[in-house]
């Protein structure tokens, strides 16, 4: 039986057809099966790879490079933080379920957020006034690109008339209400789109807060601007705590699109005293990728990357960026990604050594300060104006009343918080004194209007002047009511508005509007129905609303009530307390209340103490520059521009507020003292005389020249600095002249000069400042130093021989200018070029540039003149009472550079120590009134840097003030 059925088995398997169908079944089960495994199993999966699956490569940034002092002090570096991303990666049926959708996600990731002390990030050019009004945070061109770009057009020549114009208030209505991101909820007072079901099941409440509306509003712009390549996310919120981040993770689950990704924030160290030098990073803009690409023949950069600003961040941008990394990944449809394919990690950017000494860069801030402040301290008096045309430039006053005034127009005190919501009682009445005044205003300016004989402009008050000037050079401008591009600037009438000011407004406007210079359509929609009367009454009462809440308005009509006396400087002094500029101090607030406390005595006491800082208030002198080298090789040791300002709030999130401030500051933060402003050296110029005079022939180290008093060999005549006194000099030779400072000697020199092209006995002043300049060139003056960061050109004076020859005539140098001069007279002739980098290294520390000393020039000069030269720099020292305390031998020269209207500049350059000089110093105090102060000011520093003061008593806090008494003071 078993052989049987044994044989029909193998007669069975034999079978061709037999076998192939036993492999069809077999191969029908395999095929069953991976259907089964693909559809069914995985199905789902592969479903969303097949959609669409594409490959984009993503930007890894590098690590920006780090900066140190000299001593190896963190200066500028990176933390470690953690940022909030969003993709929008989801798939909606309706434009309303994606809307309640990401709206929802956003609310409710605001709301951990806020629980942990974090907050989101936008950069949206909206903001919330005090008010609780929403107004814009840029103007201009910056203004219409964020309107081009929230509008979504790479050129905002192309947006459409409205958008070009578009208020803030509309902007956010429009993109807030039902349609574009359409949570339809900005305010109670507006009708809800949604149910109360709706709102629950998507995380949003039944009303949004102004705030928390803007913030979506500005995230969703940001999310709208990154729609083109959706794989590339948004920063919603930048380093968050790590509560934040761990909440976050926690239920990244759930808030599709939603990530925590890893960055570093860019921080400053010793901020104040070095802003200037560093400069900051910030996010770049669309005109810095496409110039920069362009530049660099490759797209390198991208919109979202940190980019130098200004500074050595900018300056050396190309080192301290590093390279970027790249990761190639794969993306389906939605740009969700789904699997990484490669990577290419970042390369860190190499780091800067700086030749900077910290310490001597603060302590250098810190003495500026103090002795600016005492000189406003010390010339101010308890006036209400002063008339500085009558008096010479060293007599000029600060009357208390430009303190009062400056409260206001330098930001000291806020306009806008006076009329906020949380404002003080004392706030809200100066407030309704504010609105009694514009309101009397314009019922003044529309009586002026509709006056069939309104008076031309130059026989109104100078207050109804200033405002007029406002309202139409800046507000109707800004309104389009002024249509600057249509005005014939050649028409008699306008020249009679602009420059003959012989016409009234009412005939000027009348005029205008005849010849289609403005648009009137704002004013009314009827405008074309108006007659003209009807036409100016409807324009101031759109004037007077508009510019309610214009803060550069307000604070003219501030200054105007002060000024009248209808704001007292008693109650302008209490809210300095008020708004927090000063700490609470009740007996004082209640003093200037009851009058107890004089308001003149309370500001100079402020002033003395630095409580109310010079910087603040903006006015002459406010700021003032110091420039330490060293002269054997052309490092810079100290390089202080007061004022500075905290770059910390301007990198990686722009504090908008901040910086609208420091850009209006009268005391100019952004302006380089040290490097960009450029003024007369005054006397200290006089070595360049010394060494052109004496290597032409025209004098000797020996010779003498007869000081009069008065050197009457120009015309007009020049006065010696003694003169004042009715002194003279008398017979000196060239040492002494410096040592004294002699104008009239210096003067002959010059005239000397040009006596080599003269003919018949006179002077050639062409002859003259071509051999001046000649000299000048070599000690540096022809050219910038070469220091690393935007650098004002020198001017060497092309005019008037014997004023160029003492330092004036058009002579125009940047303080780091002088500091390599003085740098040049210190090794007896040697020009370097200045640098501020010792070394670059790159992540590794390996160096990979070390700076060398650079010759920019020599000077022509034999081993007895430079002998005669430093003699009279260190008898200038030794002669002067001041300076003989000072236990070191050195070597200085003083310059006073005059400027019509303003006090003089104060000037210093000198070296120490005089044997075997390591520094070379130049101070100037801008608007300084007597070398006297910047001499002080660089003796405390050479103290200071020698150690031979306890520094407590040097950095004292207080206002340092010179009295005029100390002997043998030059204040040429």
């Amino acid at each position: 039986m078993f052989k049987k059925i044994k044989k029909i088995l193998s007669r069975f398997f034999q079978s061709r057809s037999v076998i192939l169908s036993i492999l069809l079944v077999l191969m029908g089960f395999v095929l069953i099966r991976r259907l089964f495994d693909l559809q069914i199993i995985n199905g789902e999966s592969y479903q969303d790879n097949y959609n669409l699956q594409i490959t984009r490569e993503t930007t890894i940034p590098s690590t920006r490079g780090c900066i140190y002092d000299s001593d190896g002090n963190l200066l500028a570096y990176n933390k470690l933080a953690y940022d909030v991303t969003f993709q929008d990666v989801g798939s909606y049926e309706t434009t309303r379920e994606k809307n309640l959708t990401i709206n929802g996600y956003l609310y409710q990731i605001m709301q951990i957020l806020y629980a942990n002390g974090d907050d989101v990030y936008t950069d949206f050019a909206i903001k919330i006034n005090d008010a609780g009004e929403y107004e814009y945070t840029k103007s201009g061109t910056n203004l219409l690109r964020f309107r081009a770009d929230v509008y979504g057009q790479a050129d905002p020549a192309d947006m459409k008339p409205y958008q070009k114009s578009v208020s803030a208030e509309d902007m956010v209505k429009e993109l807030g209400g039902d349609g574009d991101y359409g949570f339809g909820v900005v305010s109670e007072s507006l009708e809800k789109p949604y149910t109360a079901a709706e709102l629950e099941q998507y995380g949003l409440p039944d009303t949004l807060s102004q705030e928390d509306a803007l913030k979506i509003i500005a995230m969703r712009s940001a999310i709208n601007q990154n729609n083109y390549q959706k794989y590339i996310s948004t920063t919603i919120a930048r380093d968050i705590s790590d509560k934040s981040m761990s909440s976050l993770m926690e239920s990244k689950g759930y808030y599709v699109g939603v990530d925590v990704e890893e960055s570093s924030i860019r921080v400053y160290n010793e901020s104040l005293y070095y802003a200037n030098i560093i400069g900051y990073t910030g996010k770049i803009s669309a005109e810095e990728i496409q110039s920069l690409n362009a530049d660099s023949g490759e797209n390198k950069y991208d919109t979202t990357d940190i980019f130098g600003k200004a500074g050595l961040e900018q300056y050396y941008e190309k080192e301290l960026q590093g390279v970027d990394g790249k990761k190639t990944v794969y993306v389906n449809n939605l740009g969700k990604v789904l699997k990484e394919d490669s990577q290419v990690d970042p390369q860190t950017g190499d780091d800067i050594y700086l030749t900077l000494k910290t310490d001597w860069q603060k302590a250098g801030y810190q003495l500026l300060e103090q002795y600016v402040a005492g000189i406003v301290w010390k010339n101010t008096y308890d006036y209400k104006e002063f008339d500085n045309t009558q008096v010479g430039t060293n007599e000029i006053v600060i009357p208390v009343y430009d303190i009062y005034y400056a409260l206001f127009e330098n930001n000291v005190l806020s306009v806008s918080h006076l009329r906020s919501n949380d404002a003080t009682e004392l706030e809200k009445k100066v407030y309704n004194m504010f609105l009694d005044k514009k309101s009397q205003l314009f019922a003044d300016l529309k009586a002026e209007l509709l006056s069939a004989s309104a008076k031309p402009y130059n026989e109104l008050s100078e207050e109804m002047q200033a405002y007029i000037t406002y309202l139409l050079d800046t507000t109707m401008v800004e309104l389009g009511i002024i249509r600057e591009d249509a005005i014939d600037t050649t028409d008699n009438t306008y020249i009679a508005w602009t420059n003959d000011e012989n016409i009234s407004l009412r005939d000027y406007l009348t005029y205008a509007i005849s010849k289609d210079w403005m648009d009137i359509s704002q004013i009314s929609t009827d405008s074309q129905f108006l007659d003209t009367d009807e036409i100016f009454s409807s324009l101031c009462d759109y004037l007077a609303e508009y510019v309610t809440n214009d803060n550069n308005f307000s604070k003219i009509v501030y200054r105007y009530m002060i000024e009248d006396d209808q704001l007292s400087p008693q109650i302008e002094c209490q809210l300095l307390y008020d708004q927090g500029i000063l700490e609470a101090d009740d007996a004082t607030y209640q003093g200037l209340g009851d009058g107890s406390v004089y308001s003149f005595d309370f500001i100079k006491e402020k002033i003395y103490n630095l409580e109310i800082k010079p910087a603040s208030l903006g006015l002459s002198p406010c700021s003032g520059s110091m420039v330490i080298t060293d002269p054997n090789n052309g490092n810079v040791l100290a390089c202080i521009s007061y004022p500075g300002y905290d770059n910390n709030r301007l990198a990686n999130d722009m504090d908008e507020e901040y910086f609208s401030e420091l850009v209006t500051d009268k005391s100019s933060p952004f302006y380089n003292k040290a490097t960009q402003e450029l003024t007369a050296p005054g006397s200290t110029y006089k070595i360049v005389t010394a060494v052109a005079g004496v290597m032409e022939g025209v004098i000797s180290e020996t010779e003498t020249i007869n000081c009069t008093g008065v050197f009457e060999d120009v015309k007009p005549p020049i006065n010696c600095w003694i003169h004042s006194s009715g002194g003279m000099h008398g017979a000196i030779s060239l040492a002494t002249a410096i040592q004294e400072s002699c104008n009239y000697f210096f003067n002959a020199v010059g005239v000397r000069l040009g006596n080599l092209g003269g003919t018949n006995g006179e002077s050639d002043d062409a002859t003259g400042i071509a051999k001046l300049a000649k000299y000048a060139s070599m000690f540096g003056f022809d050219q910038e130093t070469g220091i690393e960061m935007d650098e004002s050109s020198p001017r060497i004076s092309d005019q008037a021989e014997a004023p160029s020859a003492m330092g004036q005539g058009n002579n125009a140098y940047a303080t780091v200018q002088l500091a390599r001069y003085a740098a040049t007279i210190a090794n007896s002739g040697t020009c370097y070029d200045l640098t501020l980098i010792d070394k670059i290294t790159d992540s590794t520390g390996r160096t990979i540039m070390e700076k060398e000393p650079v010759i920019h020039d020599t000077v022509e000069a034999t081993d007895s003149l430079w002998n005669t030269i430093h003699t009279g720099m260190n008898q200038m020292i030794k002669q002067n009472t001041y300076w003989q305390d000072i236990e070191i031998d050195m070597a200085g020269k003083t310059g006073t550079a005059e400027e019509t209207g303003v006090p003089s500049h104060a000037l210093f350059i000198g070296y120490a120590p005089y044997d075997n000089p390591e520094v070379a110093i130049a101070c100037r105090i801008t608007n300084g009134y007597t070398s006297a102060n910047a001499s002080l000011l660089a003796k405390d520093m050479i103290r200071y840097i020698y150690d031979l003061a306890d520094k407590d008593t040097l950095i004292t806090g207080h206002a340092s003030v010179y009295d005029g008494t100390i002997s043998g003071v030059r204040t040429d």
